[in-house]
């Protein structure tokens, strides 16, 4: 089981006016750019900015970071072996299949498993 990329997350009100910093700051466009439900995701560079209103974003704030695997069924195993519990289980996104998980040491991570046309394009460009 192999980690492709981990963001930090960030929290914001209005994705279009946060992508303006963060594009200068990592001198990169968006690699990734999607509604989600009610709010609005875009990654760039190593940061996945989650936007829209608070109540919206309280319902994934569980979670301080997303770690992109390359097999989601083999991380469910290293979680259980972990003692790690399984918070919301497999579930198909846009971008693929996600779980969020919580470590026995307490973090809370999401974890995806991309599907094929990603990590082509994000991964092994």
């Amino acid at each position: 089981m192999a980690i492709l990329k981990t963001y930090a997350r960030l929290w914001s009100d209005d994705l279009d006016q946060a992508l303006p910093l963060l594009q200068q700051l990592t001198g990169e466009q968006p690699h990734l750019r999607l509604a989600f439900e009610s709010i609005g995701l875009a990654a760039i560079g190593d940061f996945l900015v989650i936007a829209g209103p608070a109540e919206e974003r309280a319902k994934y704030d569980h979670a301080t970071a997303t770690v992109v695997v390359e097999d989601l069924d083999a991380l469910q195993a290293t979680l259980k072996s972990a003692d790690a519990t399984i918070t919301t289980p497999a579930t198909e996104g846009p971008t693929g299949r996600f779980l969020y998980a919580r470590h026995a040491d307490g973090a809370g991570v999401e974890y995806v498993q991309w599907n094929d046309e990603l990590v082509s394009k994000i991964i092994r460009a």
